[in-house]
């Protein structure tokens, strides 16, 4: 008779979890232990609870020992992950100008395990999980909700050797040629022009990236709804810049702002539903899960995402060609930069790190960009001056003051009209949810970041494309 008795109770408080492992623990001990006592069953499965790995190839173990390794990690990946109970340095730029909700996102952004240091840049407002203007640095992590939806959303902004007054010589014939050559939201060319970032192995390598093909080849050269834009303009350069190469003066000019499209945002979905399952936070921090860099997911996000800049920088490329070929005239400087990215920097230590920059403008020693204010208020050509609190970082526009829904309430369409017309701009498409008044007196928000960025010159919208014709 045996003399073995298993309750399970008892395999509860040694450690096994109800379930499989429950059920294979109690057939080993009828097999092996049938004609013995509990208390040697249970010494020696305690042995294998603390040391799983030194039984494999065991006969009598060897089965258990591999359920139980898959099952700890599984625990280990589903566990809740504490929170810093200090967070890391953050500089706020902007005064009272920033909202306390984007302060709070910034401030739990820098309470994450993984985090090494943060800014908020003066544009900044509360967004989804990371506030807009946010600016993180972590340890060999990416997070995709610290990069944001519209991977690689970017300005490019070409200058062509013709006058300023052009864009007023020649209005009839620019609104045609922005019309004719734009596609904002759903609409898209009949004939998208090829490129060679289709040819790129990420479309063949990512399973994800390689059922976005189709869609992102329709797309390309198109732009997105809300914010986005293609503009003419007036650039008046006041400072000389060996990378622009541009004599001081007026200028003719064209400033795009998009990203990614579907590609960048189907990414973005897909990687953060994983970064969510395999990094577990408390309900407030949830969309701010990471990726290890080292993991396979980690890997496949980061290849994805810099095909996504890509992307986007080739859509803008195409607009500029496009446009350009129709002005029969080629840009004699081009300045662009991405936002909505990630980056693997050093720090001032030598430290380095993946800096998150959800709208802000990379703003290192020397590193050219634009930052755009409204569709009546003036883009800014800037120089980075290296600043390390602000993690070599800058605003990315004047950022929103209010929000679509309550900008809709507080403008009418008279009231955007007679303000275009004041600043003498003409608007082809865009709604009130863009009027001027929704966002930050841009030149308020440069003030706040002069120890960020040198200006180099303005850019004055004069011709605006959005979408909603």
């Amino acid at each position: 008779m045996s003399k073995l008795k298993i309750r399970g109770n008892d395999l509860k408080l040694a450690g096994i979890p109800a379930g499989p492992l429950a059920g294979l623990a109690v057939g080993i001990a009828k097999r092996h232990f049938r004609n013995t006592d509990e208390s040697r069953f249970f010494r020696e499965i305690k042995i294998v609870l603390g040391a799983p790995e030194d039984f494999k190839g065991n006969p009598v173990w060897e089965t258990f020992a591999e359920k139980l390794i898959g099952h700890n990690e599984i625990v280990e990946e589903t566990k809740e992950t504490a929170l810093l109970e200090e967070g890391v340095f953050c500089k706020i730029y902007g005064g009272k100008n920033i909202e306390q909700g984007a302060k709070n996102q910034i401030d739990l952004a820098s309470h994450l395990p993984v985090a090494v240091k943060s800014a908020l840049m003066p544009d900044g407002h509360q967004g989804y999980g990371m506030p807009i203007g946010g600016v993180l640095a972590v340890d060999n992590a990416v997070i995709p909700y610290g990069v944001g939806m519209d991977i690689g959303c970017r300005m490019c902004l070409s200058v062509y050797p013709m006058a300023a007054s052009y864009v007023e010589d020649q209005s009839y014939f620019l609104k045609n040629i922005i019309k004719d050559n734009t596609r904002f939201g759903k609409k898209i060319f009949d004939d998208p022009a090829d490129h060679e970032i289709f040819s790129r192995k990420e479309f063949k390598e990512l399973k994800v990236v390689k059922r976005l093909k189709d869609k992102a080849y329709k797309q390309l050269g198109s732009s997105g709804s809300g914010n986005h834009f293609v503009e003419f303009g007036i650039v008046e350069i006041s400072k000389e810049d060996p990378q622009m190469d541009l004599p001081v003066g007026r200028y003719f000019a064209l400033l795009s702002h998009s990203g990614s499209r579907g590609l960048g945002a189907n990414i973005a979905t897909h990687y953060t539903k994983i970064a969510m399952e395999k990094t577990r936070l408390p309900k407030q921090a949830k969309h701010l899960a990471w990726l290890d860099l080292d993991s396979e997911a980690g890997m496949e996000y980061w290849l994805a995402m810099n095909l996504a800049g890509d992307y986007a920088s080739a859509c803008h490329h195409d607009i500029h060609r496009r446009i350009s070929d129709v002005l029969g005239e080629q840009p004699i400087a081009r300045v662009e930069n991405h936002h909505n990215f990630a980056w693997k920097e050093r720090l001032a230590d030598g430290r380095e790190v993946i800096v998150h920059r959800k709208g802000a403008t990379p703003a290192g020693k020397g590193v050219l960009g634009v930052i755009p204010g409204s569709m009546t208020e003036p883009g800014f050509i800037v120089r980075g001056l290296g600043e390390p609190a602000s993690i070599n970082s800058a605003s990315h526009g004047a950022g929103r003051k209010m929000s679509r829904t309550k900008a809709k309430a507080s403008f009418t369409k008279k009231e955007l009209r007679q303000t275009l017309s004041k600043k003498g701009v003409s608007l082809i498409g865009g709604g009130i949810d863009e009027s001027p008044g929704a966002y930050k007196d841009i030149r308020e928000v440069m003030a706040f970041q002069t120890d960020l960025v040198e200006v180099l010159g303005l850019f004055q919208p004069k011709i605006v494309r959005m979408d909603k014709d």
